[in-house]
């Protein structure tokens, strides 16, 4: 199913070696990870949420940064140099925060900021760092409006397009056997996205959306919303939401719509250990029977393993997206045979397709040291980026809660754009 599209390699390699011939500068790349001996160590950045609504998928994300880079160098660095330790700033949920923590972490000199973690916060800072010609990668993103963003190939991410995962949570739904679907969601670029993708499979699959509320992010009251999901009587309802879903949740279930009675689905941004303790705390199986989808994060046990050895984490969502955010980009590096971003940029998409297959930093800088294309297959899964920087394919988990408020993984299921 994955197309095949041979890229030219070799003449950017060619391009580079003449440059050096032309210069007779020592230490110019040779397009094939050759390092360039007074080549800048490899500087990232990044724009994740420490504080604010999304501040509980900050820690997997930071430490998954720190975890790639601790393996890069004990693989032996970047074109011969330790990766420094990342500069850190803080999405806060607000643009304004997000883009004073871009220009602070810009300003030390960065050659790719790793975020941000929500859409809405990437879209306020994407113009500002792409047009420093800094590479940018998050690997939690998922809305669509990055398909077709002008970004001049400085832009990259590792989650999947929402466009693939809403067909699989129609599919969950419909399979379920449910016909007449009540859709709540952010009014941003992530929830509507998602929501809109998930309408659209929904009806072609022959359920019906009977009503489709929005909200505010900024909101703290939900009653409007709830009485509208009541009185649409569903036997369905999906939440697009982030910390907010929780007490919608809760308002529709003291509504007396529960889990029990009508399907409850939610989405990544719901996918959470502490949601039935947020729900209802003392009444955690409230939650049993409710699903959702996200990214898979969990499908690679090894991995999993690693990150809980370098750090004791709470939440792992996204955090195999973001090591392979770090781990690609220090291979475009490599495959550059330099740091700067407007040389390795063209490589953030190279290294994930139409080479030889790899599954490490080491593994991979090692085949591009002897010559050679490289397709390197993330923790996350297969990445082969399309021209537009993004998962050709993307692993979607559908999850669950049972009795006991317990989070547990049902099913991963692949999900491509229909041919």
């Amino acid at each position: 199913m994955h197309r095949s599209m041979k890229r030219a390699l070799a003449p950017l390699a060619a391009v580079a070696l003449l440059a050096a011939a032309c210069s007779g500068d020592n230490g110019a790349a040779d397009g094939n990870g050759d390092a360039d001996v007074d080549a800048e160590p490899l500087q990232f950045g990044y724009v994740l949420p420490e504080t604010g609504p999304l501040a509980f998928l900050g820690p997997p994300q930071v430490e998954a940064t720190n975890y790639a880079i601790q393996e890069i160098n004990e693989a032996g660095g970047v074109l011969g140099n330790d990766v420094p330790a990342p500069i850190a700033g803080d999405e806060g949920g607000d643009q304004a925060i997000a883009s004073q923590s871009t220009d602070r972490v810009l300003a030390d000199g960065v050659h790719a900021v790793i975020g941000a973690a929500a859409s809405g916060m990437s879209l306020a800072i994407i113009d500002r760092i792409t047009s420093d010609e800094v590479a940018q990668c998050s690997g939690s993103n998922t809305a669509p409006a990055f398909t077709d963003y002008e970004h001049g190939g400085f832009y990259v991410r590792t989650a999947p397009s929402d466009a693939l995962q809403g067909p699989v949570l129609a599919e969950t739904i419909i399979n379920d056997g449910h016909q007449d679907v009540v859709l709540v969601h952010l009014e941003d670029d992530y929830g509507l996205g998602l929501a809109q993708a998930t309408q659209e499979h929904l009806e072609a699959g022959g359920a019906n959306v009977i009503s489709n509320e929005g909200f505010d992010g900024n909101a703290t009251e939900f009653s409007g919303v709830v009485q509208s999901v009541a009185s649409a009587d569903p036997d369905a309802v999906v939440i697009i939401a982030f910390e907010q879903g929780a007490q919608i949740t809760q308002g529709i279930i003291e509504a007396g719509l529960t889990p029990q009675d009508i399907g409850f689905y939610g989405a990544d941004g719901m996918r959470s250990n502490e949601l039935a303790d947020l729900v209802d705390s003392n009444d955690p199986a409230v939650l049993d029977g409710m699903k959702g989808t996200a990214p898979a994060s969990s499908d690679n046990e090894a991995f999993m393993e690693g990150l809980a050895d370098f750090a004791e984490l709470d939440e792992t969502q996204f955090a195999p997206q973001v090591f392979d955010c770090v781990t690609l980009i220090a291979l475009a590096a490599e495959a550059a045979g330099s740091t700067d971003p407007v040389d390795f940029q063209p490589y953030l998409i190279e290294v994930t397709r139409d080479g030889t297959e790899c599954t490490s930093f080491a593994e991979c800088r090692d085949l591009l040291d002897d010559g050679e294309e490289i397709d390197y297959n993330g923790v996350s899964g297969p990445l082969d980026f399309t021209e537009a920087g993004e998962p050709e394919v993307a692993s979607i988990e559908v999850y669950g809660y049972d009795d006991e408020g317990a989070l547990s993984t049902i099913e991963v299921v692949e999900s491509a754009p229909l041919e």
